[in-house]
């Protein structure tokens, strides 16, 4: 005899109220929970294995409709199929064809969006659009990014890869984090086909391959003296920067940046917030007689003022003033941050200072972790030493050209 069907009415199903399974037939269950909630299950037997399908809330589906459901799983089965497998690999299906709606173009505003709280310089998000949409947009962003592919990322990095090869490194590094945000989403699958090692290392020749990469250009340190003695005749605001900034060997948005309430004049120390190092760490650093001289002659010296003010209310200089102060001097050789390698050199050759104490004083991060964990202290006094013989250095010029300044004590 056939199994009877068809047991529950619409009436009966609203009715019910007794938290338990209430069988239809054919498979078709009303489930009521303890808390009151009524949905439908299919069950059925599979390889010897009794298994439950969930067909969805009774508020939503109507009898007659998880009927229809409960047929279209019998029909699943008597073709071999397993209904929940099948309903998984339809789900994912389904995720892929949302995924295939946003582009490139979309991932990576995206992914931008997502970092722009990390990155300090608001510069940086900017540089990212434009770069994305000069050099990766024409090619494939209205394109699904699960379609992006090694052909397609090559086709936007060949054109600019021999020409402009530091611009193409960055745009394949952009590239390849927009497309790891989007795997790690779920909108791609696969490997990143701008990933560089072990992939397009072996379809595009190495940068260093195509030109020497281009280091800051750096006034050799027994130079520098005379230099310092040119500068300092100069009375426009960018030479008294660019003075300090030399002065203090720290980097040009660290000194254009500076307010008045982070010196203590009377102690001799500069302290940087955290907020404003490259690092994310708070830097002191010790004021040479040659730096304060260059703050006491400066104008202002009030709470939140910046030490070096722009043409514009409450804004510093630019940061190509001090720049265009080394171009009035025809130095166009030369850099800002170039001075920074001018004090490390002078440094390591003319002083018996540890390195680590010149690297402190460049307020370079340390790269060995267990060292970084053992290092406590910022070795303040022992870079008050070796800031006060570099001003001293700058500030006298020999004539040998090349003054060796030896430190008190041993760094």
């Amino acid at each position: 005899m056939p199994r009877q069907s068809n047991k529950l009415t619409a009436r009966k199903v609203s009715s019910l109220r007794v938290p338990g399974r209430y069988g239809d037939g054919a498979g078709l269950w009303l489930q009521i929970s303890p808390e009151g909630g009524k949905s439908w299950l299919f069950r059925y037997t599979l390889n010897g294995r009794s298994r439950m399908m969930g067909l969805g809330p009774v508020d939503l589906v109507l009898l007659t409709e998880a009927r229809d459901l409960a047929l279209t799983q019998r029909k699943l089965l008597l073709a071999g199929i397993d209904p929940l497998a099948h309903r998984d690999t339809e789900r994912r299906k389904n995720r892929l064809a949302d995924a295939s709606a946003i582009t490139f173009r979309d991932a990576a505003v995206r992914y931008i969006d997502s970092r722009k709280v990390t990155w300090k310089n608001a510069k940086h998000a900017t540089q990212w659009e434009n770069t994305l949409s000069t050099y990766a947009d024409p090619t494939f962003g209205d394109l699904p990014i699960e379609a992006l592919d090694t052909a397609l990322v090559l086709n936007a990095l060949e054109p600019i890869w021999m020409l402009k090869p530091e611009t193409a490194s960055r745009v394949r590094g952009r590239i390849e984090a927009v497309v790891d945000w989007a795997t790690a989403r779920g909108y791609k699958q696969g490997d990143n086909p701008a990933r560089w090692k072990g992939h397009l290392d072996k379809l595009l020749p190495a940068r260093a391959q195509i030109s020497a990469v281009k280091h800051h250009q750096a006034l050799p340190y027994f130079d520098v003296p005379e230099f310092f003695a040119d500068l300092s005749l100069r009375e426009e605001l960018s030479a008294k920067a660019l003075a300090l900034t030399i002065l203090t060997a720290c980097r040009t948005s660290e000194t254009l940046g500076a307010r008045w309430q982070e010196f203590d004049l009377v102690q001799k120390i500069w302290t940087i917030p955290a907020e404003r190092m490259k690092s994310g760490k708070g830097h002191r650093i010790p004021l040479s007689a040659a730096a304060l001289k260059v703050l006491k002659g400066l104008p202002g010296g009030i709470g939140e003022a910046f030490v070096f003010p722009g043409g514009k209310q409450g804004t510093s200089l630019s940061n190509m003033a001090m720049l265009a102060c080394l171009k009035r001097m025809d130095r166009n050789d030369l850099t800002v941050h170039g001075f920074r390698s001018s004090f490390r050199d002078w440094a390591a050759e003319r002083t018996n200072v540890a390195r680590e104490v010149a690297e402190q004083a460049l307020a370079h991060t340390i790269s060995d972790q267990v060292e970084a964990a053992y290092r406590r202290g910022d070795l303040f006094e022992k870079r008050r030493r070796l800031m006060g013989a570099w001003g001293s250095y700058c500030s006298t010029v020999k004539a040998e050209g090349k003054n060796v300044v030896p430190l008190a004590r041993k760094g």
